[in-house]
């Protein structure tokens, strides 16, 4: 393998080369003189060139220098571009943000709230990926997750993004005319409730609050959907209870295509909240928090 060249000698070499002159390039370097002269003949003994003709009173390059001297003052021009850019991509809000997040958070929160960015941020791209995988966002390769408050991963840092949720259990007049109606979440054992189940595998379970104190309910039931969307097309064809948030199924309860049970008992969550692994972020993310963030 060719072995890297020296990037400080070439560097000194560029200012001796554009001060014509090693004691201004010395000063500039802040090194010695005698410094500056060693390293300059390390460059010319690796390279088997001389690239300066010295004399008393003058410096001048060699036509090897001449041609190092080109191809150098051009590298390094371009390398100071691209650092320029760089630092300007810092201070800009540019560039991807990946998002992972329920199809139903997409929906309510994200799109409507980012949409402004086609306005204010046009040089942001915008991933916004349904994953009800509950993923590790780090090894996942995505900026930022969304989750209900009590859902995020301990050392995350989370901002609330919505308010809190009702989740709401709901059937069909069809269903409950066929099998009645529970009293308790304990009766939902004996109800055919429509399952919930992760893309990690892991079956949702259903919250309540019995005598003040938190209740977990395992369901059991014929259907099993990945969707809430899905979980409310079923509970409208009669075919079970449903388990979903409130705000999802306001438009069926009003007309009456389903029927809200259980209301005493209800869960509230503490609302989505965007999360991300440490506060040092880009500054299209920080758009990004600042723009979901609930005031």
């Amino acid at each position: 393998m060719r072995q890297q060249e020296n990037y400080n000698e070439l560097h000194a070499f560029l200012l001796v080369a554009q001060e014509s002159s090693f004691t201004k390039a010395a000063i500039k370097l802040g090194i010695s003189q005698s410094a500056l002269s060693r390293s300059i003949k390390l460059l010319e003994q690796r390279l088997g060139l001389q690239l300066f003709t010295r004399t008393t009173r003058s410096l001048s390059l060699t036509h090897a220098g001449e041609a190092l001297f080109v191809t150098a003052e051009q590298s390094f021009g371009a390398l100071d571009k691209k650092l320029d850019e760089l630092k300007h991509l810092r201070e800009t809000p540019a560039g991807l943000v990946r998002i992972s997040a329920s199809q139903y958070a997409i929906d309510k929160v994200l799109l409507p709230k980012l949409a402004i960015f086609k306005q204010l941020y046009p040089d942001i791209e915008l991933e916004l990926i349904s994953d009800t995988a509950l993923s590790d966002i780090i090894s996942t390769q995505f900026d930022a997750g969304v989750r209900f408050g009590s859902l995020v991963t301990d050392g995350m840092i989370s901002v609330r993004i919505d308010y809190d949720e009702e989740i709401a259990v709901v059937g069909s007049p069809d269903y409950f005319h066929e099998f009645g109606f529970p009293k308790t979440p304990i009766d939902l054992n004996n109800h055919n409730c429509l399952g919930y189940r992760f893309m990690n595998g892991g079956m949702y379970h259903w919250d309540f609050v019995i005598d003040g104190q938190p209740y977990k309910l395992k369901t059991q039931g014929q259907w099993v959907f990945s969707t809430d969307y899905s979980v409310i097309d079923a509970a409208k064809r009669g075919l079970g209870i449903g388990y979903v948030p409130i705000d999802m199924v306001k438009e069926e309860l009003k007309s009456g295509q389903l029927i809200h049970v259980l209301r005493e008992f209800s869960h509230t969550f503490s609302g989505f909240h965007l999360y991300y692994p440490h506060h040092n972020v880009s500054p299209a993310l920080r758009a990004v928090i600042d723009t979901l963030r609930v005031r």
